[in-house]
């Protein structure tokens, strides 16, 4: 049998990729293994996502989110500008759009502030309308450094990076057992047996199940809650410049629906947050049973949706009715009229929820003797992919004791 590998590494999203990468340069001489269950790298929340290089205004000062953001901003530009990455600085306006909102918008541009965000400038109206014409206001914050990128390009020169540096990248691998045999993992896959003396889970969607199979007991397990876009017509963009976000509901760890142009030339507008009734349910009608039975069984989604149903009906009604989306967008462009917009695609979010029921609202990492777990990373994971696999390589140096 080949000698095993030094660390494999499940899924291939960006996270997988980034965290890949920053072992390369921890341990050069590692043999590295990716094992990516898609016929294609970057299928899921890497694929799926809107494109947004956030600035780090949300996230609570000292958190895994705000630190890494904010250095993966840096890192993130600094990667795109070697690769030739096309990034539009587009910048992004928060806006208040009722009286009910303005300490929280204060609140939010403090934060922004304590965790080191480049000029933050808080906009009166006239100010906003420089910025964003068709925006309505009270009180808004301006973002200039926010930027737009395809995070689908970031992986593919990623992978091929890792290529290069001999990463062993295995597709159609999806993991289906974990054994531990002579201080080795086996890790069963259609394809065969993969050896490997430690592993790095950023299975996303599956990061729950992995960590489970492989003996670890996380507290938390992973909810799926699609998102769901509509699309501006060619001749209606002009009402949105950059990026228009609403203020956030501090209860509840999801952004609103917003407007975000593309460095493809669209303006999506949302998401929402639907519950999903599969981790990759992409579509309405798409059930799992078997995933649905084991959400149903865990006491923490019961205690979610005692805590969040009226949230949660809302968010249903609105999937359900594109009158009730276009009114939520309208709060932040009046302009906006249904005819303006088109069903889009959509995304799914890997939430992870606590037997309480609460949603965590930070990346949330494990770390055992021979593996380590990603086992909550939501936006803004793909912003921060590169300062988290950082973090994940020097926790792995830590943990495996690399050379």
């Amino acid at each position: 049998m080949p000698d095993p590998y030094d660390l494999a590494i499940i899924g291939g999203g960006i996270v997988g990729l980034a965290t890949a990468g920053a072992l390369c340069e921890r341990a050069p001489r590692a043999r590295l293994v990716i094992l990516e269950k898609e016929a294609q790298l970057a299928s899921h929340q890497t694929g799926h996502n809107s494109g947004v290089i956030h600035s780090g205004i949300y996230y609570r000062p000292g958190s895994h989110k705000a630190r890494l953001c904010v250095d993966g901003v840096r890192l993130m530009l600094e990667f795109c500008e070697a690769h030739g990455i096309r990034v539009e600085r587009c910048g992004k306006v928060i806006v208040a759009t009722d009286a009910t909102e303005l300490t929280r918008l204060q609140a939010l541009y403090e934060r922004g502030v304590a965790n080191g965000v480049p000029g933050l400038e808080l906009l009166d109206p006239p100010r906003l309308r420089e910025i964003e014409p068709h925006a309505a206001a009270g009180q808004a914050i301006y973002s200039p450094t926010t930027a737009i990128v395809d995070f689908r390009e970031v992986a593919a020169a990623l992978a091929r990076e890792l290529a290069g540096r001999g990463v062993s990248i295995v597709t159609r691998a999806r993991v289906t057992s974990v054994a531990r045999a002579g201080g080795e993992l086996e890790l069963v896959t259609p394809g065969g047996t993969v050896r490997a003396r430690r592993l790095v889970n950023c299975a996303g969607l599956y990061s729950d199940v992995i960590a489970r199979m492989a003996g670890a007991a996380p507290d938390v397990r992973i909810i799926p809650f699609r998102g769901e876009y509509y699309l501006l017509r060619p001749d209606r963009r002009h009402l949105v410049s950059g990026l228009i976000y609403p203020v956030p509901d501090p209860e509840f760890p999801f952004l609103g629906v917003h407007f975000t142009r593309t460095v493809h030339g669209d303006v999506e507008a949302g998401p929402n947050a639907v519950l999903a009734l599969a981790r990759e349910g992409y579509r309405r009608g798409r059930v799992q049973p078997r995933e649905l039975v084991e959400m149903l069984r865990y006491r923490g989604f019961w205690a979610m949706a005692r805590r969040y149903w009226r949230m949660g009906t809302y968010e249903m009604f609105r999937s359900l009715s594109k009158r009730a989306f276009v009114r939520a967008l309208q709060r932040l462009v009046p302009e906006l009229k249904a005819g303006d917009v088109a069903r889009g695609g959509a995304g799914v979010r890997a939430q992870a929820v606590s037997a309480d029921g609460s949603l965590v609202d930070d990346f949330r990492i494990l770390a055992a003797a021979d593996a380590i777990h990603v086992i909550n990373a939501p936006s803004p994971a793909a912003t921060a992919s590169l300062a988290i696999g950082r973090h994940i390589a020097a926790l792995a140096a830590q943990t495996f004791t690399l050379a």
